[in-house]
């Protein structure tokens, strides 16, 4: 019997504007491109990161001799296999990517030399400063499963040769039951002093010591069964649209798999909400009109937001709100004010959604 546990461990990254590292380059207008940059303002998409964690037990050769021999209770005993999955975390993350519909050139003055950071996608970083790429968010990393008992070179070790030449279960079975017993006696007097062949020196006994006790708990699993535990690590992206989206398959996950496309039935599905929060304006004049957009202007995004919630077997298991660049609009800055030859003005630009983070005048 396979069972599928859907309890949650929730870790989630909101707020944090972040997206996945990019080498940064630096462009100087001059006369080689006639003092004009191209770039491409960003969209932005969001990774949804889902850790599950696979456990997978397996009953012993000998489980139905546990309590004659070893005096252990069921709890204690596996006696039948099982596989569980467990949603452990996941994690919301925006990211920006370059948008080929939204590239624009600007042009600067003649001697200008107006420098702009770029992405490695062409998404503006920073005017008249220097910008890095931003740093990766942590996420989970897989962890694989460490070998079982009955996995290690002791458990070769172990196996005596009146368990080879045994005939039945039962006879097995009470084989490797007195050699436990064996392996603890002799554990024993090695610890009180009492062995007929004492280890050398201590670094010796620790090893003798070592090697008794994987023996001895290889051949308890024989009789207690195997646990065996790894997570699994995978990512799907979803980019926002327009408009609200109430119920979005993203995909599923498998008690056996773990996460599946969202076309595999045999998985539970992992739906993602969309929730428009703002949509981003165009800035008003005194009269409470929109402002035009400046002449040869430096494009930038003002974004709106909205709210991203996971829905996983009934349970929101992670929301965050998020400024998304598609829900906005884009205004420009006036390129006269980067080579304003007293006071320079300098820009940095959010890579997700193309907003403006911070300006001001060297």
């Amino acid at each position: 019997m396979k069972k599928f546990a859907t309890i949650f461990s929730i870790a989630f990254l909101g707020t944090s504007v972040v997206c996945f590292a990019q080498s940064t380059q630096k462009f100087t207008a001059d006369k080689t491109n006639e003092y004009a940059l191209v770039y491409s303002l960003p969209m932005t998409v969001v990774d949804i990161t889902v850790e599950t964690e696979h456990t997978i037990k397996q009953p012993g050769e000998f489980f139905n001799y546990a309590t004659r021999h070893l005096g252990l209770s069921d709890k204690n005993v596996i006696r039948q296999p099982e596989h569980l999955v467990v949603v452990k975390s996941v994690t919301i993350t925006p990211r920006g990517t370059a948008d080929p519909d939204n590239r624009w050139q600007v042009q600067f003055k003649n001697g200008s030399g107006v420098t702009m950071s770029l992405m490695e996608d062409g998404v503006p970083l920073a005017i008249n400063t220097d910008a890095d790429a931003p740093v990766s968010p942590q996420l989970p990393k897989a962890v694989p499963a460490q070998p079982t008992p009955l996995e290690s070179p002791a458990a070769r070790e172990a196996v005596t040769e009146e368990m080879t030449l045994s005939t039945t279960i039962g006879r097995k079975a009470q084989a490797a039951a007195n050699r436990i017993f064996e392996l603890r006696e002799r554990r024993n007097d090695i610890f009180s002093g009492d062995a007929e062949a004492m280890p050398p020196d201590g670094r010796a006994t620790e090893l003798v010591l070592a090697g008794l006790s994987a023996q001895e708990a290889a051949l308890t699993a024989m009789f207690t069964g195997t646990v065996k535990t790894f997570t699994e690590v995978s990512t799907i992206t979803f980019t926002p649209r327009k408009e609200d989206e109430s119920k979005v398959l993203l995909a599923r996950v498998s008690p056996i798999e773990g996460v599946v496309a969202k076309d595999d039935l045999s998985g539970i599905p992992l739906y993602l909400s969309y929730e428009i929060l703002t949509r981003g304006k165009l800035p008003e004049n005194e009269k409470g009109e929109a402002k035009k957009f400046p002449k040869g202007g430096v494009a930038y995004s003002i974004p709106g937001s909205a709210r991203i919630s996971l829905h996983f077997n009934g349970n929101i298991i992670g929301s965050a709100d998020v400024d998304i660049a598609q829900l906005g609009v884009v205004f420009g800055i006036d390129p006269a004010l980067f080579t304003d030859k007293k006071a320079p003005a300098f820009v940095e630009f959010s890579p997700v959604t193309g907003a403006i983070v911070k300006l001001g005048s060297k």
